[in-house]
């Protein structure tokens, strides 16, 4: 689905009238704002109940705007920039005036990245300028993947829903730390540390956290509301069976191993065998078993290879602890 010129025109417009978009991106959908407008970036974290120390992304139109938003870009940024944009890859990089510490949380370091989706690369295009944009959803909960998971979550709390389909890479982007003198993966995504290596010609070290704050390191994130535990694959199926039996409904993600295996539980999803389709599935499968009344899901951890260190990484933060607050 293509999003009509006039819909791009008027979220233009929003935006330059310090109002909020949600737009798609290849990954999730964004709730973007003006990168150079304080105070509608302000209200992003208004809108997500969101922390403001906790950084936000700043989408540009294409690789050959970097410089102006960032300063001091090192060889290996503009490497994998030149390799991997458009796409789901998000450098953190020095600082530029143009951004306002409002969307870095106050850190001289930004996040960056040119998105690989024809209607949001319109939206840059005809706005002119930085799109700062998180993930279209209450802060800590599962990211939305289709227009209809914006609205239902955010409602008018967004000036403009801009509808481009469902996403086709389903999990966020990878965020690669290229301040230091090593890069590092800060946020496994899109992009897969193997596909960077090779780029780069070196091994690079995966961090759960960091010096530098950045989308997605909070405990608990892309959370339903069923609590989440992780199993071993081959015990899926007796621990659903055990809560079931203990009153909980329970929602099993059943590991492509499994496939066929009965299981006596409220609801159950049969997780693709290929990593793209379970990426690509991953927020949709927790909603839906949300939606079907689930208060547990019982799930195991894909190998951490390729697109699997992503999901695994999203599936523990969905399992981690939750504020009381």
């Amino acid at each position: 689905m293509t999003a009509r010129t006039s819909d791009i025109e008027k979220a233009a417009g929003v935006l330059r009238t310090g109002g909020l978009v949600a737009f798609p991106t290849e990954t999730v959908y964004g709730l973007g704002a003006n990168a150079e407008d304080p105070a509608a970036v302000s209200r992003i974290f208004q809108v997500k109940g969101r922390p403001p120390s906790h950084p936000l992304i700043v989408h540009i139109g294409g690789a050959e705007h970097l410089d102006d938003w960032v300063e001091d870009v090192p060889a290996t940024a503009r490497l994998l920039a030149e390799r991997f944009w458009p796409g789901p890859l998000t450098l953190v990089l020095r600082r530029g005036p143009r951004v306002p510490l409002e969307a870095t949380g106050g850190l001289q370091t930004v996040a960056v990245r040119v998105p690989d989706h024809p209607v949001a690369l319109g939206l840059l295009a005809t706005f002119g300028g930085g799109v700062t944009a998180p993930s279209a959803n209450r802060f800590g909960q599962v990211s939305p993947t289709t227009a209809n998971h914006v609205r239902a979550e955010l409602g008018d709390a967004v000036d403009f829903v801009l509808d481009g389909g469902p996403c086709q890479v389903g999990v966020e982007s990878t965020i690669v730390d290229t301040t230091g003198e090593i890069p590092s993966i800060l946020r496994p995504g899109g992009v897969t540390r193997e596909a960077l290596e090779a780029v780069l010609g070196c091994p690079l070290a995966v961090h759960s956290t960091s010096r530098i704050r950045v989308p997605g390191q909070h405990p608990s994130h892309y959370a339903p509301r069923a609590r989440v535990v992780l199993v071993e694959p081959e015990k899926v199926v007796a621990e659903a069976e055990f809560a079931q039996e203990l009153g909980h409904r329970v929602g099993v993600f059943l590991p492509p191993s499994l496939t066929g295996t009965p299981v006596k539980a409220h609801a159950v999803v049969t997780v693709p065998g290929s990593m793209a389709a379970y990426a690509h599935g991953l927020y949709g499968f927790l909603r839906e078993l949300d939606r079907q009344g689930c208060d547990l899901i019982i799930a195991s951890l894909p190998v951490e290879e390729g697109l699997g260190l992503a999901i695994a990484n999203r599936l523990r933060r969905a399992a981690g602890p939750r504020s009381t607050a």
